[in-house]
């Protein structure tokens, strides 16, 4: 059972993320949530056809489903949608809230290696608590470096689920932040979401308190809005 604590530093969080809203990006994370498995959507509701996929959803709280219930989080609907549609997916939820790229570089390695197969597909969302930090956009791309030359390393494909910095921070820290997720599905010839909370963040309905994380309405626009790119990234059987 996931395991939901507060976030650290939720108002300087709500500060990123009201700045952003004010113009034309938010970001950020809180809590801290356990990996789970997302649970299958129940057999005899959908029917679904051929190999199982296995969809790695490796982030921050924005997939650790912070303040959702434990089927309403981006992994848990995503994988009620493409089961819904018929494709035999299962999507393991590796979400830790407040994680940096840094400690997703750090466990990325150790979360492949206790998954029972290989999975078809590894969503990678991280970059928000960098923005938090004041990270510099260079040791965040090389962090995402580490974390996809891993995964190209394994043969795993990926589709990056791209963020956006805020404009207080600057034109040159905005251009290298937002630039680098781009630069770096080209170098490792990835899938990228350019900006994967596209659909909401400028409905603040869609939030929870904090205006921070989606409500769960918020999450099946997300999924709504991105499962086409998802089903898209999914290698042929």
């Amino acid at each position: 059972m996931p395991v939901r604590l507060p976030s650290i530093g939720h108002l300087s969080i709500l500060a990123l993320f009201s700045l952003a809203a004010c113009s034309q990006e938010p970001e950020a994370q809180g809590g801290a949530t356990l990996a789970t498995e997302a649970p299958a959507a129940p057999a005899e509701e959908v029917a679904v056809a051929g190999p199982e996929r296995v969809i790695l959803a490796f982030g921050d709280s924005l997939f650790a489903g912070y303040g959702l219930g434990e089927a309403e989080g981006y992994p848990e609907r995503l994988q009620t949608s493409l089961r819904g549609d018929g494709v035999n997916a299962r999507v393991i939820d590796a979400g830790v809230s407040g994680d940096t790229s840094a400690a997703g570089a750090q466990r990325l390695g150790f979360v492949l290696d206790g998954l029972e197969r290989k999975p078809d597909l590894v969503l990678l969302e991280l970059g928000g608590n960098d923005l938090l930090r004041g990270i510099e956009p260079a040791q965040t791309r090389a962090n995402f470096e580490t974390m996809l030359g891993e995964l190209q390393s394994r043969d795993i494909p990926v589709l990056i689920m791209g963020m956006r910095a805020p404009p207080n921070y600057g034109p040159e820290f905005q251009q290298a932040f937002d630039g680098l997720y781009r630069d770096l599905a080209v170098q490792y010839d990835v899938e990228l979401v350019p900006f994967w909370l596209e659909s909401i963040y400028r409905n603040p309905s869609l939030f929870q308190s904090d205006r921070i994380h989606p409500t769960a309405a918020g999450i099946d626009r997300l999924v709504a809005d991105t499962g086409d790119e998802v089903r898209a990234a999914l290698p042929a059987n």
